[in-house]
């Protein structure tokens, strides 16, 4: 079988695992090793030291493979919004429509999995490495070049019919395939004069077409900074407890609904019932029972605690203020602090005779910080 015939078998394969496209390109190395490292030069990362390791394999991901020359990419399209969508009031509704149901990278694994076990089947001879999202692979780009979509202002992969609600895997091959062209719609025509995902950005994250400054992404805070959140990050979160769609809700390409996504992505019933203060009880326990097989497990109970004590300070909803005098008992340092951040912002009487009483018995130095400094600003 040449390389053109079997290149599209594959892909056929890919699509018959439940993958909503595929595209194969050469295994090269990448063509933004400037950009990549501008980007880690500035500082645009953040926290996210990992990165800037591994350079090498990023950029070159025949690294990754000995004798890889080929990688099979493929997308599997998630939950956009639908019209007339009304939000539960649960805890859901501040969580990224990605992370709503099960968690992508299981659904992914095993799909890909079950491809490489067929290309093994068939073409015994050839070795494969499948990625999620895990990685050192610069996805994004070898989907690109594959066909799969075209970068877009907010830096996510964009698709002219399926806009940017889809993940993507890859599968590399030590075998030599015919590649597809990239997308047919060059990326100043996808985009062109558009830039409502750089306007509509709350904090400033997308200082500038195709840059991500991940220091003021809600995401990065949301999920990825571990710890306590410095004080001009809090309002950035505002009412988002694990990540955020805004740059994506936005975009004219997602306006037309895309394929069905997977059952397995839909907001899942548990948590859906959830309220932010009934996350912020939440034992260790009721925890790993609840978040079993969810993306959100990424942040852990603490992040999560800590996020919906600062999201719950930022919305000033009912019942608030009580949901907060219950977190300043939390085990956690870390969630009491936020808390009291939290109240410091809503301020009232109560809010001030609570941050009164805890701080009398208050052991932990930077809890106790938080407190006065809440005292201070009421």
């Amino acid at each position: 079988m040449d390389s053109g015939r079997t290149a599209t078998l594959l892909k056929s394969w890919a699509v018959e695992e439940g993958f909503d496209r595929a595209g194969v390109a050469r295994l090269v190395p990448s063509e933004h090793a400037e950009p990549f490292r501008d980007w880690i030069g500035r500082g645009d990362h953040a926290g996210m030291g990992y990165m800037a390791g591994r350079e090498a394999e990023r950029l070159d991901p025949t690294r990754l493979l000995e004798r890889a020359s080929s990688v099979l990419c493929v997308a599997l399209q998630y939950h956009p919004p639908q019209a007339g969508e009304v939000r539960s009031g649960g805890m859901l509704d501040h969580v990224a429509r990605y992370a709503r149901g099960r968690d992508y990278h299981d659904t992914m694994r095993r799909r890909l999995e079950r491809l490489a076990e067929r290309i093994h089947a068939e073409l015994p001879e050839v070795r494969t490495r499948a990625y999620v999202d895990t990685g050192p692979v610069l996805e994004r780009e070898l989907a690109a070049r594959a066909g799969i979509g075209s970068f877009g202002k907010n830096t996510n992969l964009l698709h002219p019919e399926a806009g940017s609600w889809f993940f993507l895997g890859e599968v590399l091959l030590t075998l030599e395939l015919d590649p597809d062209e990239p997308a047919e719609t060059p990326v100043a025509e996808l985009c062109g004069s558009c830039s409502r995902c750089l306007e509509a950005c709350p904090t400033g994250a997308l200082p500038a077409p195709y840059r991500l400054d991940a220091n003021r992404c809600i995401s990065y805070w949301t999920i990825e900074h571990r710890g306590w959140l410095p004080v001009e990050a809090r309002g950035m979160v505002a009412d988002w407890l694990f990540g955020c769609d805004i740059c994506q809700e936005v975009c004219p390409l997602n306006d037309a609904p895309g394929p069905t996504a997977p059952a397995e992505f839909a907001p899942d019933s548990g948590r859906s019932s959830l309220s932010l203060g009934e996350l912020l009880e939440l034992d260790r326990d009721a925890y790993v029972e609840l978040f079993r097989g969810s993306p959100m497990k990424r942040a852990k109970l603490e992040g999560l605690q800590r996020n919906a004590a600062v999201v719950l300070g930022n919305i000033a909803g009912p019942g608030a203020v009580s949901a907060l005098a219950r977190a300043l008992e939390s085990p956690v340092p870390m969630v009491r602090g936020h808390a009291a951040w939290s109240l410091g912002e809503l301020g009232g009487d109560r809010a001030e005779g609570l941050l009164s009483r805890a701080l009398e018995h208050e052991t932990d130095e930077r809890a106790r910080n938080e407190m006065e400094s809440a005292l201070a600003r009421l």
